[in-house]
This record gives structure tokens, sequence and C-alpha cells, in this order.
């Protein structure tokens, strides 16, 4: 099934899609970094090296670690956290329903669509070098 991939590219630089939303999902969900990361198949540095870059884009802290107690402490999202990863998926979600006609046509013009058969020419090596000596 096709579906709308959303980046924001902010400047030559910095830019906030769906890899960066996920992680600060899952850490929102599993309360660490380091969880986080695996579920995403990623070094724990990977994901810190992603989290300074989201911050600096922010220009705030997006996460904040939660100090141990009954639950053993953790990472939690900052209220700044939280919403850059909502109104990401606010634009995510709405530009999705604007385009989920453009993308259906789409789609069933390309090889994902499976009714649509892709042929090709196979190109021997014959014709090759005679095409190349013309």
């Amino acid at each position: 099934m096709a579906r709308l991939t959303i980046r924001i590219d902010l400047d030559d630089n910095a830019a906030f899609g769906p890899g960066k939303a996920r992680l600060l999902e899952l850490i929102e969900l599993t309360g660490s970094i380091r969880q986080a990361a695996a579920a995403m198949d990623m070094s724990y540095r990977r994901a810190w090296l992603l989290l300074r870059e989201i911050e600096a884009l922010a220009k705030v802290p997006v996460i904040a670690a939660r100090t141990g107690g009954k639950k053993g402490g953790g990472t939690v999202l900052t209220p700044e956290g939280r919403a850059l990863v909502d109104c990401y998926r606010t634009i995510e979600a709405q530009a999705a329903r604007s385009t989920a006609q453009q993308i259906s046509r789409f789609a069933g013009m390309t090889k994902s669509n499976p009714d649509v058969a892709v042929h090709r020419k196979k190109v021997t090596k014959s014709k090759t070098r005679g095409a190349a000596a013309s």
C-alpha cells in the first residue's frame, strides 16, 4: 500500500521526519533512550545524536531524565517534545488526507500496483555493442 512520508526541511542542514518522530514516541513509550534505539534497530549513540539534532532544531530540551524511585528512573518527553511530535503527526495526517486520491492514482500507475505489468526489453550485449559502434 502506498503511503505519504513527510520530511520537513527547515534549512540546508536541519530536518524533521518520521524517524525522529518515531524515536521520540518510543522514548515516551519505553521511558528509555536505549530501549527506543533498540526498537528502531539503531545504536544508542545514533539515537543520542538524533536527539541532539532534534533539540538543536527545537531550541529547547525535548527529553528529560526522570529520577529513580519505584519505577527506577528513565527518560520522558518534555511538554515541548510532546508538542513537537503532535504537531508533526498533525501535519502528516492532514497531508495524507489531502493527497489520498492522488497517491492512490499514482500507486495505480506504478509497479506497486500488482495489476500493472512492467515489461523491460532485455538488451543483449551484441545490440549494445552495435549501438555503441553506430
